[in-house]
C-alpha cells in the first residue's frame, strides 16, 4: 500500500482558496491521471482512492472509559492521509520505486519540503507479523 499525505492548507489551495494557480492544479491532476493509467496498464494497480479534506474528518476514541469525537483537521499534525494506492508488484523494492515517482508530481513551491509517501505491505494473515 502506498500512502500519500497532504495538509488542510493543500486541500484549500487545490480547491481555489489558496495560492495554487489553476494551471498548477491541472498539472497535478494530469500527473496523477497519467500515473494511475500507467500502473493500470502495467497490471500493478489494484485500487487507488483520494480522500476528502481533513475538515470532513471525525476522530473517535476513548479516554478514561468515556467515548469522544473530535473534528478535523487534527490538532496533533499538519499532514493527514490524502489518498492511497494498492499495488501488486514483484517486490517491495518495486513498490518503493513506484512511490518514489510521486515526487515528480507538479507542486507549487518546493515539494521536497512537504511531500512524502509511505510504503507498507498489506498483511494476509497474522503470520505476516513475524519479522
Amino acid at each position: 500500500m502506498i500512502l500519500s499525505y497532504a495538509s488542510q492548507r493543500d486541500y484549500d489551495a487545490m480547491s481555489g482558496a489558496g495560492d495554487w494557480s489553476g494551471e498548477a492544479v491541472a498539472a497535478m491532476h494530469q500527473f496523477m491521471e497519467t500515473f494511475n493509467k500507467e500502473l493500470a496498464e502495467s497490471g500493478e494497480l489494484v485500487e487507488t482512492r483520494a480522500l476528502a479534506a481533513p475538515v470532513h474528518t471525525r476522530r473517535m476514541g476513548s479516554r478514561g472509559g468515556e467515548a469522544f469525537v473530535t473534528d478535523g483537521p487534527y490538532a496533533e499534525t499538519q499532514e493527514v492521509l490524502a489518498g492511497y494506492w494498492i499495488v501488486e508488484c514483484e517486490s517491495f523494492d518495486r513498490a518503493c520505486g513506484i512511490a518514489a515517482r510521486l515526487g515528480q508530481c507538479p507542486y507549487p513551491g518546493d515539494p521536497s519540503d512537504t511531500m512524502y509517501a509511505d510504503v507498507r505491505p498489506i498483511m494476509d494473515s497474522s503470520a505476516d507479523l513475524e519479522l
